[in-house]
């Protein structure tokens, strides 16, 4: 609610997102990968907290429904009550009068003898004979003496209520009644202390109880017990006409004039006059039906909410285990809050406990499945850390604010409520203070082993089913997906407001069963309690008498027991009852010493009590809970974790996953091409064109016949699929033929001119989203070529003048009006110019690049474009140039080897909300020793990012200049692939064992290379198991070339922002095919093999490779292709979602 307040103010209802730069996120997001990595630690410490709490529970509460246990707090029942003043102008007539005297002797020892003794003969003195109480008589009318005179004593029990409730009823209470107000008890009894405590539960004779709380004042108490008072309270109750009531007045100020002149007490007031007074409002309400029916409503509601959000999360698996999760986390907050109001003495019986938990789940929740999405969000592909840590740095800031917002509310609200609901909106405060220390602890350790444990790589999973669409071509939308989108920070509305909302609406409704009986509404009373709270106190008389507790703040400890065992007196058919209550008088005894000699115990007695006799048993059961604890989590989380500095995928576990798609062809495959979808094409030698799915495994081949001109596609120079895998063309030299791929027939032919060379790029666009694709081929000779797919409508168009030798397309930044991205090309020709080809108004221009100072070179061999930063990179023989798309300008140079043409590749890396990288890599083949060489850029902190930069705009220096370069070599590297999940994978021949002849070079190299070897076999000073000197051409001599047996997968990771990299190998044959019973017979079915065949990228985690007659799925991850990374975008990915893939993997891998 806090960001719609300040509306206004920031033109948006939406949280605030945080840099990554910030100090704050970043402290958080630390804090997060800190605990993400710690889980040992972190999960034992939030347990024992809440051991702590919940071992302290019972001790500090009583369940006797009575509640006459001492020193402890008392737990809510089934009722609203409450002792809440008046204001004077209520206009409410009282239903009874209180009137007290309290008798003290020195500070704390009102229980001595003389201070029991002269308490009993103020007593007599002023009721009149007490001894023996028992007033009920006879069925007869009682008599009114004359005006002023007293009562004897069968006068004065007539009046008593037990013979009827009249308006001239009465009834007292009095601790001397534990020893039958009779003085030669008091002097036998020589355990006086143990006569209080053993009859506490004593009835009077109008069925009220005895309780501690209403005959005495200044309490202390010892394991339960009371061991010392400091006031004697002795209360008469009365109605209005009572003549008891008036013969306790005229007593009182006889006492207090005979005081003035000899007397062994002092009075206070000095005339023994109570003049002050103030209406109360004691309340026993139960729980109304329609209270019970709206608070199971809204548990329905808050529970119906949960399961729904929860169903919402695609890509949570136990969806029960994080249910069961956030409801124990909320439980432990309410017992944690319930501890600390309990030690503070904040009483919370005044609330029914039914509405309790409530309030703290409508919190809680929003701010635990805001953590889960943003979780989510950050998909499975960085270190697991990392993404806890970057998904709790992200939202722990509005988590706080809102908490900060919450107890601000709650703060507000308690000074303007009764004193029940203001200890109501105590609890809150306290409750959503640790809510979020759990969030941050145990919810976040827990939550960290689920991701470790499952890598809720069903997000991935479920972006290749095919997006339902309507039939105008926009996607689906629930009704249920607009009141809770997945995004992070796409909370709805209702959601974002939901706790604070009915935090407000229920602290409004408990004031509303507070308000008094009468015509003034409970709007009014609120005001009236608000003014009530900043009115200053009235001045006391009783500061030199040093009480232990006040009179109002003793008024206030009545518990609602006694309020119920009188209203069944005075109002039997009502739940309150409205008194007048005056001030009590004080007798002091004269020479008592009233100075202080123990400071009165701020926390709660009972809690004194666990420590003096049950710490060490707790420190017992502390230690053997931790203990369970840790074992539990460290079986939780059994070989999923590394012993070392928080890496976050454990050395047996593999990266690599492999996958073969078989029975498609006979012969070798010749082309590869995949969709963004999961698709994949592949023409072999044997004249086939298989679509897979790669997903499913499914497969269905394209209908050609040689013998059919318009179905024979072969020979076959170029294959291209659209986004949505609906369209394949197959491109020939002179014709180019369309296959619908959904409806498996032929779609139509186009006769085109390539000029006798292969087209330098072939694509689908889509202009809109209801508008069929249209196909683009870019001819070597520079001119493109645009058709129709549905229509025979074509057009070419100009890109350069000269022979081209690059061209590459790519989508552009998509502004709010484009209803789907515009696609542009480069191109580089065989003079290294550069063209930037862009649509507008449905025309292709084409503008060549006017990059100043470079016009002489003729280097360039390859364009690759960065579009997430309007960027694009020029590679040359040895640097690459990094040029800003709108201005033309080259933003920094980065020097590299001599590398063969055409085999750069890139992979950038971004922050959510933030611009600029988080990391370049740059690879490719070196020239000279054919090594892959891996470079990579990085900012200066871990937490920052390379800002954008033009040089043709004023601003700070230059931030690539600032960047830490790291470079690695990967020797043999075979053919290989740079995926956008931050990792390079490639598949080579097998590395023959090292000989004892190797020369020094091919010696492990020492552990700061800086790369972390995964497989069984040593590192090198480069990722391979040995720096091989021997030319390839006699590797190729000496190992056979007879199936997949020869060839092995590997992938190399570099880990941001550290400097560290992951390398593992696996053989190509060891597949993952589960579950498949001739999965051995298609290992033993591959052709002789001597060469690989083409690799394209699969996704943002995978290749496919041909081998032979069969495709080759190799994976990043444990799911071999089924999953990670598929249908995903491969441009501008966020560093949260391509780094660290496959934290959860298949145990015991192989390689």
């Amino acid at each position: 609610m806090l960001w719609y307040l300040i509306y206004p103010l920031r033109g948006t209802t939406e949280a605030p997102v945080l840099a990554p730069t910030h100090p704050l996120r970043r402290l958080f997001s630390r804090y997060g990968t800190w605990a993400a990595r710690h889980v040992k630690i972190v999960l034992p410490i939030s347990g024992a907290v809440v051991f702590l709490f919940l071992y302290l529970f019972p001790f500090l509460y009583t369940t006797e429904t009575a509640n006459i246990t001492n020193g402890v707090s008392h737990l809510p029942h089934h009722v609203w009550t409450d002792a809440q003043p008046l204001a004077p102008g209520a206009g409410v007539e009282p239903d009874v009068i209180m009137r007290s005297i309290w008798v003290h002797g020195s500070y704390m020892k009102a229980l001595e003898r003389d201070v029991l003794l002269g308490a009993l003969d103020l007593q007599d003195q002023i009721l009149g004979p007490t001894t023996d109480f028992n007033p009920h008589q006879p069925h007869n009318p009682p008599v009114l003496p004359d005006q002023g005179a007293d009562l004897d004593r069968q006068q004065r029990d007539a009046f008593h209520i037990t013979n009827g409730l009249t308006n001239q009823s009465w009834f007292f209470h009095s601790p001397l009644q534990y020893w039958g107000g009779s003085a030669e008890n008091i002097a036998a009894d020589r355990h006086l202390s143990s006569t209080v405590n053993e009859r506490k539960t004593q009835s009077t004779s109008v069925n009220t109880t005895l309780r501690h709380s209403i005959v005495f004042s200044g309490k202390r108490f010892e394991e339960r017990q009371l061991v010392a008072a400091d006031a004697l309270v002795i209360t008469l109750i009365h109605l209005r006409d009572s003549p008891v009531g008036e013969q306790w007045v005229r007593r009182v100020e006889a006492l207090a004039h005979a005081a003035k002149h000899d007397s062994e007490w002092q009075i206070i007031p000095s005339d023994g006059r109570s003049t002050s007074n103030q209406l109360y409002k004691f309340q026993f309400q139960p729980m109304s039906w329609f209270d019970w029916a709206m608070l199971t409503l809204a548990y329905f509601l808050t529970i119906f909410n949960l399961l729904l959000r929860l169903s919402k999360l695609r890509a949570v698996k136990s969806r029960l285990g994080l249910m069961i999760t956030i409801l124990a986390q909320i439980a432990a907050s309410i017992v944690s809050s319930f501890t600390v109001c309990a030690i503070f003495k904040i009483d919370l019986s005044r609330v029914p406990h039914y509405a309790y938990p409530l309030v703290i789940l409508a919190i809680s929740m929003e701010n635990s499945f805001r953590l889960i999405n943003a979780v989510i969000v950050t998909s499975s592909t960085i270190s697991n850390s990392d993404r806890i840590g970057e998904a709790f740095g992200a939202t722990a800031h509005i988590a706080v604010a809102n908490r900060v917002q919450n107890s601000l509310l709650l703060y507000g609200l308690s000074k303007i409520t009764s004193s029940g609901v203001s200890a109501f909106c105590t609890f809150a405060a306290i409750a959503t203070l640790f809510d979020f220390f759990y969030l941050a602890t145990f919810f976040l350790s827990v939550l960290s082993v689920d991701v470790r444990q499952r890598e809720l790589w069903e997000l991935e999973k479920v972006s290749l089913k095919r997006t339902k669409t309507s039939p105008g071509g926009l996607p689906r939308q629930s009704w249920i997906d607009g009141i809770y989108p997945r995004g992070l920070g796409e909370t709805a509305m209702p959601t974002r407001i939901a706790g604070t909302v009915v935090l407000i609406g229920f602290v409004l409704i408990a004031q509303a069963h507070y308000t008094s009986e009468g015509d003034r509404q409970w709007w009014n009373q609120l005001v009236s309690l608000w003014k009530a709270a900043n009115t200053p106190p009235k001045s006391s008389l009783l500061i030199d008498i040093h009480q232990a507790r006040s009179p109002t703040s003793w008024l206030r400890l009545q518990d609602h027991e006694t309020a119920r065992e009188v209203i069944n007196i005075v109002k039997p058919w009502a739940h309150s009852y409205v008194a007048r209550v005056y001030d009590p008088v004080i007798f002091v005894l004269k020479g008592a010493d009233r100075n202080p000699d123990t400071s009165e115990q701020l926390l709660l007695p009972a809690l004194y009590d666990f420590f003096h006799h049950q710490l060490l048993r707790f420190f017992f059961w502390l230690a053997a809970m931790v203990t369970a604890l840790c074992m539990f989590t460290n079986h939780l989380i059994k070989d999923r974790f590394e012993d070392g500095a928080g890496s976050d995928h454990p050395d047996d576990e593999p990266l690599l996953s492999v996958r073969s798609l078989t029975k498609g062809h006979t012969l070798d495959v010749a082309m590869l091409t995949a969709s963004p979808g999961g698709q994949l094409v592949s023409v072999g030698l044997d004249r086939a064109v298989q679509v897979w799915d790669v997903p499913s495994g499914s497969r269905s081949r394209v209908l050609s016949d040689p013998e059919v001109p318009l179905e024979n596609p072969f020979p076959v120079l170029s294959i291209a699929l659209d986004a949505k895998s609906k369209w394949l063309a197959l491109v020939s030299w002179q014709r180019v033929l369309l296959w619908n791929v959904e409806e498996q027939q032929w779609a139509g032919v186009r006769d085109i001119d390539l000029g006798g060379h292969r087209p330098e790029a072939v694509f689908f666009i889509t202009k809109s989203l209801e508008a069929a694709p249209a196909l683009v081929l870019v001819r070597r000779n520079g001119i493109g070529l645009e058709m129709q797919v549905k229509t025979e409508e074509s057009r070419d168009f100009l890109i350069c003048k000269t022979p081209l030798v690059w061209a590459v397309s790519f989508a552009e930044k998509c502004n709010s009006q484009q209803q789907a991205p515009l696609v542009a090309i480069l191109t580089a020709s065989r003079k290294s110019c550069i063209h930037l080809v862009r649509q507008q108004d449905n025309e292709w221009l084409s503008t060549e690049v006017q990059l100043e100072g470079v016009r002489g070179t003729r280097d360039i061999h390859c364009l690759l474009p960065i579009p997430a930063l309007s960027m694009y990179l020029i590679g040359r023989s040895q640097s690459v140039d990094l040029v800003d798309l709108d201005s033309s300008t080259i933003v920094h140079t980065l020097q590299t080897e001599t590398m063969r043409p055409r085999t750069l590749k890139q992979i950038s890396l971004t922050r959510p909300q933030q611009p600029g990288l988080a990391s370049l890599t740059l690879s490719y083949t070196s020239a000279e020793t054919g090594d892959l060489v891996v470079h990579t850029y990085l900012p200066e902190t871990e937490t920052d990012t390379i800002p954008p930069f033009s040089p043709a705009e004023p601003g700070p220096h230059n931030p690539w200049i600032q960047t830490k370069e790291t470079i690695k070599h990967i020797t043999n590297p075979g053919a290989w692939e740079a995926l956008p999940s931050g990792s390079i994978v490639g598949v080579r021949r097998k590395q023959p064992p090292p000989s004892s002849s190797s020369s020094p070079s091919s010696s492990p190299a020492p552990p700061s290379s800086g790369l972390r070897r995964r497989t069984g076999t040593p590192s090198s000073s480069s990722p391979n198991p040995t720096h091989n000197t021997t030319p390839s051409s006699k590797i190729q001599q000496t190992q056979a070339a007879a199936g997949a047996a020869g060839w092995e997968a590997w992938v190399f990771r570099l880990r941001p922002p550290d400097t560290q990299a992951d390398f593992e190998t696996r053989p190509l044959d060891d597949d993952d095919d589960d579950g498949q019973p001739n999965h051995h017979h298609h290992r033993r079915r591959h052709l002789m093999i001597s060469e690989l065949g083409p690799m394209t990228r699969l996704g943002t985690t995978s290749v496919a490779v041909g081998l032979g007659d069969v495709v080759k799925v190799v994976s990043v991850g444990r799911d071999g292709g089924l999953g990670s990374g598929l249908g995903m975008g491969v441009e501008g990915l966020p560093l949260q979602q391509v780094m660290g893939v496959g934290s959860r993997r298949k145990k015991g891998g192989r390689g």
